[in-house]
């Protein structure tokens, strides 16, 4: 008799849970769920439309050169659009038109070169170019500094800048004698730089701003 009713209790006892199992899988998602979609959703749209790039330089009157990375972007035209490198022989690569010659050109002279070969293929495209990555212009830092070597041409870069991209001086830097070598008119010319008086606002005439090519020295 005993055991009759211990089988009938589990017998119910199971229903129960199963009964509570189903209501849990039929139940509508609670006010959390449809962020997470809404949140999906946005995600899948935003794989659409292309990643802003980031210049390397602003300047509009920056010439391209070998070995620049490039963003091409043709509106509404994603197969056209690519980041491309400048090859060695200044010119880049694109769909439908081929090679095109990039150095030598500011970004907008080369958006209005890729403009023309594309008005052959599509109605009124919009081009627009962006220097990602600027690898064509370099100074160089030698001597008695913690990270000598080349450094990518920033427009507007300064010695003192550079200087701090190259990490700081070692212990037997002759601070008072560094000096720029430049190329000029083929042959080589040294402008000083004094860093301790160009830091206390003695002879801020000092602090050039660099060009391509130059070679910072820090005995």
């Amino acid at each position: 008799m005993n055991r009759t009713i211990l089988l009938f209790a589990a017998v119910i006892l199971l229903a129960s849970a199963g009964n509570a199992y189903a209501s849990f899988q039929g139940k509508k998602p609670d006010k959390q769920d449809p962020p997470i979609a809404s949140a999906r959703n946005n995600a899948g749209a935003g794989d659409e439309t292309k990643p802003t790039a980031i210049p390397a330089t602003t300047d509009p009157t920056y010439v391209i050169g070998p070995e620049d990375m490039l963003d091409i972007n043709v509106w509404k035209e994603p197969d056209v659009t690519r980041a491309v490198p400048v090859r060695p022989d200044g010119k880049i690569s694109l769909p439908l038109i081929n090679d095109v010659q990039a150095a030598g050109s500011t970004p907008q002279q080369l958006a209005s070169a890729v403009t023309d070969k594309l008005r052959k293929f599509l109605t009124d495209p919009q081009v627009t170019v962006i220097v990602t990555a600027i690898n064509s212009q370099r100074v160089y830092v030698v001597g008695e500094v913690i990270h000598a070597g080349a450094f990518p041409l920033i427009p507007g870069m300064t010695v003192l800048q550079v200087l701090a991209n190259a990490g700081g001086f070692t212990t037997f830097a002759n601070l008072k004698k560094i000096h720029v070598m430049r190329l000029v008119d083929g042959k080589h010319i040294e402008l000083p730089f004094n860093y301790r008086e160009v830091l206390k606002g003695d002879n801020p005439d000092q602090n050039i701003k660099l060009q391509a090519g130059d070679t910072v020295v820090v005995p």
